[in-house]
This record gives C-alpha cells, sequence and structure tokens, in this order.
C-alpha cells in the first residue's frame, strides 16, 4: 500500500512545494516525456538521478523512497516478465542486449513513478484544482479528479488497516495456493467496499447541503500566480524535453550499451 502513498500531499515552506503547480506539472510532464522515449538504460538512469536534486530541495525523501518500496514489486515484476519473454521469443537464448532492454523497462516505470510521486507530494490538492480551474477545466470534473486523489492514499491506509485487524484474528493471507490466497482476500475487500460507498454516501450528502453546483460562476479566496522561479522551472523544462527529443531522433542509440537493441 506504499506506493500510494506518493499521491498523498506532504505539506513544507520549500522551493518546490512554492512552485506553481503548472510549472511542476510541465516539469513532470517533460520527464514522462523523455522516459517514454528511450529504451536504453543509460538516458534513463540519467533522468532518474535528474530528479533527486529537486527531491532534496523539497525534502521529502521518506514519502519518495515509499513510494519507490511500493512500486518495487512491479518493477520486479516487469524485469521479469521482460526476460522470460525475450528468452522463448529469441529461441531460448539469453543476451546482453536482452538484459539491458529489461533492465531499462524496469528503469522506466520507477522514473514515471518517482517522477508522478514527486509531483503529488508537493503540490496541495487546493493549488491543483485552482491551477485546472485557470486552464479552464469544468469543476465538476476538477472535483472529481482532486477528490479521488484525496481518498486514494486514505482507501490505501484503509486497507492496510482492515489487513493488520483480520490478520489479528488469525487470517493468514500467504497459505495455500493461488485461489486459496484470492479467497484469503474476501474479508479485506468487502469491508473496504462497504465503506467506500458508506464514505461516498456522506461526501454526496455533504455536498447537497452546502447546495453543490447551485452557482455556475465560482469565486476564490486565493488566485494563483506565475512567479519569475515558475517561469525559469517552466523553460527549462520546455528545454528539457526539446533535447531529450532532439537525441532520441537524430542519435536514437546515443547512450546504449549495445547499439543493436
Amino acid at each position: 500500500m506504499s506506493l500510494f502513498e506518493g499521491l498523498r500531499f506532504s505539506g513544507g515552506d520549500t522551493p518546490i512545494h512554492r512552485l506553481d503547480p503548472r510549472a511542476k506539472f510541465v516539469l513532470t510532464a517533460s520527464i514522462f516525456t523523455a522516459a517514454v522515449l528511450y529504451f536504453h538504460l543509460l538516458p534513463l538512469l540519467i533522468i532518474f538521478l535528474i530528479q533527486l536534486p529537486i527531491v532534496a530541495a523539497a525534502k521529502v525523501w521518506r514519502g519518495w523512497l515509499r513510494t519507490l518500496r511500493g512500486g518495487l514489486y512491479i518493477a520486479v515484476l516487469i524485469l521479469v516478465t521482460n526476460l522470460i519473454s525475450f528468452y522463448f521469443y529469441k529461441g531460448r537464448v539469453f543476451t546482453l542486449e536482452m538484459v539491458e532492454y529489461s533492465l531499462s523497462m524496469t528503469l522506466r516505470f520507477i522514473v514515471l513513478v518517482a517522477s508522478f510521486s514527486l509531483f503529488f507530494l508537493t503540490t496541495s490538492p487546493d493549488r491543483l484544482s485552482l491551477a485546472l480551474e485557470k486552464l479552464h477545466i469544468p469543476y465538476e470534473f476538477t472535483f472529481a479528479f482532486i477528490t479521488a486523489i484525496r481518498f486514494v492514499p486514505v482507501l490505501a491506509e484503509e486497507a492496510q488497516s482492515i489487513i493488520d485487524a483480520q490478520r489479528a484474528r488469525g487470517l493468514e493471507l500467504e497459505r495455500g495456493g493461488l485461489l486459496r490466497r484470492v479467497r484469503n482476500y474476501i474479508p479485506i475487500l468487502l469491508p473496504l467496499i462497504v465503506n467506500s460507498i458508506r464514505r461516498s454516501l456522506e461526501l454526496a450528502e455533504a455536498m447537497e447541503s452546502r447546495a453543490f453546483g447551485a452557482v455556475r460562476e465560482r469565486t476564490n479566496l486565493y488566485e494563483l500566480e506565475m512567479g519569475g522561479l515558475d517561469y525559469v522551472i517552466l523553460m527549462l523544462s520546455i528545454a528539457l524535453m526539446a533535447i531529450a527529443i532532439y537525441i532520441r531522433v537524430f542519435h536514437p542509440n546515443l547512450g546504449a550499451f549495445f547499439p543493436s537493441v
């Protein structure tokens, strides 16, 4: 469940926290684009290392590392799946090219998880909602998106509490075969679903009592304004994306340990 901790905002008074959400989103989008473009290990490793100074400046090491630890299982699954697929596809032969490509796909997943985790850890849902409204996205969609972001970590924490409670009552989740393990999760899923429905009904009643949607023209107590640092980050992000695209198009094998990959 620690993978979803990356969606929980971690308050702080750092330059990264004070950045405009729009500038941080463009930075995240540039990292995402660069990670998707490359299939080699070295460029992806450089993209991952670029994020470390940002994490240090934001002082969110604990939540960021917890997110990476939560995604470790999926990363190992991606690595094993790629190795097995290439092993049978290439005639039951292992090559260094296969290993590099499989590691690259795994590192790409880690980079994507790390970048989105950094964005959500340093961006307040309220400021993100204001940024979406500035982009003229209908408030109904904005509210649904922000509500989902707020509730995903809550549901993950509640699921972990239910797991701990069921284990204290003697439930062994890791015991038995595959079907037995699936059945073991039924006492966890049912209370989680019931609590989710109950929470959604409470939210609907709260929205109705506050006349949600009665006024079309909404006003906000605070307004977002782009500062000098925001424009600098915006320009650097666009430059990073342009450089990544240029290198990928004109030097596709740059950074490859095995150019035939």
